[in-house]
């Protein structure tokens, strides 16, 4: 019996960040309705500090949906988390620095920072009845033993997920099996993956990342995404449809990158 694997579309927050990429309240709906019908078990449907305008697309997003769950990206910030409680998703999802350039030298902070303000959003969302899942971003940068005990102190929190993010898209196949191990091993907590293309391995990363434990496999259409793009959505499942359950054929995957590639205009 192949493993079961769970795909986490992010075209809609990720993949809207690649230039020239903006997408309409209609477009969105239409896109999250096509994700729905392929058989994708998570989408990212946006972030909604950005604007009201955002929220009430991830509103309609979640009432429209029939199977998919619907999540929401937020920063480290509580104001952040509490525009999302109001959206009402089904998954509560922070992004939190885990490199020292970025805790350091970009937001002049330090680990205790991280460590307190993860649990003040955290416990704000959970409180409220939300599933909260976290976001490493930098991750492949940042040193493996602060983020293994990072991740402990989530679980021990209640939270039974974190995001392995490869947000400057530095891996190779060989460093994402050994950090995934690593970070199952350690905190025994579930794992998904986000991987940057920019040096072309993002659907060997996360096929690897997969191999090593983790469970939930990020993905955007046709590969969208900020400079190069993200983990491409049906290469994906044509080269791992064989090794896991995705619970998408690979008919379903190509129609429904085709028809969203024609409601961008990319096809």
């Amino acid at each position: 019996m192949k493993p079961i694997k769970y795909i986490v579309d992010t075209t809609m927050r990720d993949g809207e960040q690649t230039p020239g990429i903006a997408m309409s309240t209609e477009q969105k709906l239409r896109i999250a309705q096509i994700l729905d019908s392929a058989g994708v078990y998570q989408i990212e449907a946006g972030i909604p500090a950005v604007s009201a305008m955002e929220m009430d697309t991830i509103r309609a997003m979640t009432a429209r949906r029939r199977h998919s769950k619907i999540s929401v990206w937020n920063r480290l910030v509580l104001d952040d988390v509490k525009k999302s409680v109001d959206c009402a998703p089904d998954i509560i999802h922070i992004s939190t620095p885990v490199s020292y350039v970025l805790i350091y030298s970009k937001l002049n902070k330090n680990k205790t920072w991280v460590s307190k303000n993860l649990e003040v959003c955290v416990d704000y969302a959970q409180s409220r009845g939300f599933e909260v899942t976290v976001g490493f971003e930098d991750a492949s940068r940042a040193d493996i033993t602060f983020m293994a005990g990072l991740a402990r102190q989530l679980k021990d929190m209640g939270v039974g997920r974190i995001r392995y993010a490869d947000t400057v898209g530095v891996l190779s196949p060989s460093r994402t099996f050994g950090a995934v191990r690593e970070i199952i091993d350690y905190a025994g907590i579930e794992v998904e993956l986000h991987a940057h293309n920019d040096l072309g391995m993002a659907v060997a990363n996360t096929i690897l990342g997969a191999k090593a434990g983790a469970n939930y496999l990020d993905t955007t259409v046709l590969g969208l995404g900020e400079r190069v793009g993200n983990c491409d959505f049906l290469k994906l499942i044509q080269a791992a449809h064989d090794l896991f359950d995705l619970g998408i054929t690979r008919y379903d995957a190509g129609r429904a990158q085709s028809d969203i590639a024609e409601i961008l205009s990319l096809s």
